[in-house]
């Protein structure tokens, strides 16, 4: 008896998809690292030529100039590799708390743009058709002149509250340090574990009983009588280092640059005007019945929108979402122009000292980059836990 199914076809048969794609990749890896190469190697040896030093070594040396905001002392006698580190860390505050503060505004003038209050719609839009459709970096320049021209000198600071605002800018107390405020620190991030452990009970119970308890107070207050409790037990510190006015300028206390006020105002506002557009979209993305659906549960409006619409939304906003955030981190170079040391900043000051222009750039490059995909991977992350999951 002869076997009459048809012959079976050799993986590596260059009839198969799978081996042919295989050959493609390995071809067009191949093409880019020649590439590179040749770009590396043309580059180095016209330097050469010239007579122009490469290397990293300059990193090593003292960079010779001041920075004028920084989160840790720096002076003009550490090496250069600390000079970036400082940019890096100029970078990282506007990024982070840019995000933060557009998520926030971002997404109440999104869902702003559903209220049955006309004003309130109106005012939503024209914010976001003004600022979206004006430069950022023109927005940027605004706020910095608004800030150093538009505002009192700091004899004459607007006084708000215990806090000082001037052309020197934002003049703050900042409590003293002492061990009460780690336990302090440590009742809140305890607070927090008791928060997340009673809204995950309260969303059971919802599901069992239909009875909605409390998602944002309850939450709030373990979060505020844990926090208050270790600050008590570790000796309740409550000496603060409060702003004065002295004889020439606002003394003592934390301050905020005018400098770091207008970057970071510019692209909290530019940025949120995007983010506005993405939840409103996320939002009309749901099925009208399910807002129906909730109202004949018995849901408010402001209830409908947090518990139903919202979470089946987020699902559609967090991916454009993320490339907002990557926006504004990288839209955070522009800060150069008004003078913030971010590491684009220091990055041309090493730059026009050393002549190293190839190294420069690939550190910023390198900066941006990571930066970049350290975001990526966190949304990425998020977007998959929150993913609908399919038996």
């Amino acid at each position: 008896m002869t076997s009459t199914s048809p012959p079976k076809k050799k993986s590596w048969s260059w009839r198969s998809q799978a081996f042919r794609g295989l050959i493609y990749q390995l071809i067009a890896i191949v093409l880019i690292g020649l590439a590179v190469w040749f770009l590396a190697h043309n580059t180095l040896t016209n330097m050469k030529a010239r007579g122009i030093q490469s290397g990293f070594d300059f990193l090593l040396g003292p960079a010779g100039f001041d920075i004028g905001e920084s989160l840790y002392a720096f002076d003009s006698a550490q090496p250069y590799w600390q000079a970036f580190l400082v940019g890096l860390t100029n970078t990282l505050r506007i990024a982070v708390m840019g995000i933060v503060l557009t998520t926030i505004l971002g997404t109440l003038i999104g869902v702003g743009r559903f209220s049955r209050n006309a004003l309130v719609r109106g005012v939503c839009y024209a914010y976001v058709e003004f600022f979206r459709n004006v430069p950022v970096l023109l927005q940027l320049l605004m706020w910095y002149l608004l800030f150093t021209e538009g505002l009192p000198d700091s004899l004459d600071a607007w006084v708000i509250g215990p806090m000082f605002l001037s052309k020197g800018g934002l003049s703050f107390p900042i409590p003293v340090w002492a061990s009460g405020h780690l336990w302090g620190l440590l009742g809140l991030l305890l607070g927090a574990v008791f928060a997340v452990l009673y809204r995950k009970w309260a969303y059971q119970q919802f599901e069992k009983t239909g009875v909605l308890k409390s998602m944002f107070w309850v939450p709030l207050g373990l979060l505020l009588a844990t926090g208050v409790l270790g600050w008590l037990i570790g000796g309740a510190p409550s000496t603060f280092n409060a702003p004065i006015k002295g004889e020439f300028a606002i003394e003592n206390g934390g301050s905020l640059t005018p400098e770091f006020l207008a970057v970071l105002v510019g692209l909290t506002i530019y940025t949120a005007a995007f983010v506005a557009e993405v939840v409103r979209s996320g939002i009309q993305s749901v099925a009208r019945g399910q807002s129906e659906a909730a109202s004949a549960l018995g849901l408010n409006p402001s209830q409908s929108m947090r518990l139903v619409m919202l979470p089946q939304a987020l699902r559609v906003i967090i991916p454009p979402m993320t490339n907002q955030f990557l926006n504004l981190t990288k839209n955070s170079s522009l800060a150069v122009a008004i003078g913030y040391p971010d590491v684009v900043s220091i990055a041309n000051t090493s730059l026009n000292q050393t002549g190293r222009a190839v190294e420069c750039i690939a550190i910023v490059m390198l900066v941006y980059l990571t930066t970049s995909l350290s975001t990526s991977l966190l949304m990425n992350w998020y977007n998959t836990r929150s993913a609908i999951k399919e038996r």
